[in-house]
């Protein structure tokens, strides 16, 4: 594989039950590239996901570059709110050493005293950085990101996009980021893929029309400009 490249999809066939949910997908991800998936619901965009991941069958190609290490932050998880564990439980789970938790904390801009918190007790804003922490915990070189900012206010959203912006900075991250927010795409993004079901377009960001959106989703498309300080 030529270097740099972290990432080469050929001809990708996912097939769900009878259902053919991703159609002969096929593209390239290179080291440090921020990717995001845009698609309306039921696009194919979480199954791509795991599909990467390993978690699902499919038919074609899939080669990730060797001995990469891969960390995912799931859209949600509910189950975990209800789990009584603490955080620092939570992140012993990955058997964390107590210094990596206090530098992946201090990374994901959350105090020590948070270690205590019940996970059920925390904001939706702090459960998500938790979330991009624990994934921080094997030290990937690759992030995957499935709508990270779904259920989060505003402001929170906000907080959540910086962190992106930071822990890719800091760490020289490749990410795939799953999104709505088309905000963040003009923002952060190196390239975009157009999902529903087939590759409707792969393009950066600057490439991304207003007519090109509205055949994606189906309709008029709304850009929500996020202000910065």
């Amino acid at each position: 594989m030529e270097k740099g490249i972290v990432l080469k999809v050929k001809n990708l066939n996912v097939d769900l039950g009878k259902e053919r949910i991703l159609e002969n997908l096929s593209f390239e991800v290179r080291e440090g590239d921020v990717l995001t998936i845009l698609g309306p619901n039921g696009a194919g965009k979480t199954v791509l996901l795991k599909t990467l991941l390993g978690i699902l069958p499919y038919e074609g190609e899939i080669k990730w570059m060797p001995q990469i290490k891969i960390g995912y932050v799931p859209q949600r998880l509910p189950f975990i709110k209800d789990v009584p564990l603490s955080v620092k439980e939570f992140f012993d789970l990955k058997n964390v050493s107590e210094k990596e938790i206090k530098e992946i904390l201090n990374s994901i801009g959350l105090k020590e005293e948070i270690l205590e918190k019940k996970i059920g007790d925390l904001s939706s804003g702090q459960f998500q950085r938790i979330l991009v922490g624990w994934a921080l915990a094997s030290n990937p070189r690759v992030l995957l990101f499935d709508e990270p900012m779904t259920g989060i206010d505003i402001g929170g959203q906000e907080s959540i996009y910086e962190l992106l912006a930071k822990l890719k900075k800091e760490r020289d991250l490749t990410i795939l980021l799953v999104t709505h927010d088309l905000s963040i795409v003009y923002k952060l993004a190196t390239d975009c893929l157009c999902l529903n079901k087939k590759m409707l377009c792969y393009s950066i960001p600057k490439d991304l029309t207003t007519e090109r959106l509205s055949q994606l989703y189906g309709g008029e498309i709304k850009f929500y400009e996020h202000k910065h300080d």
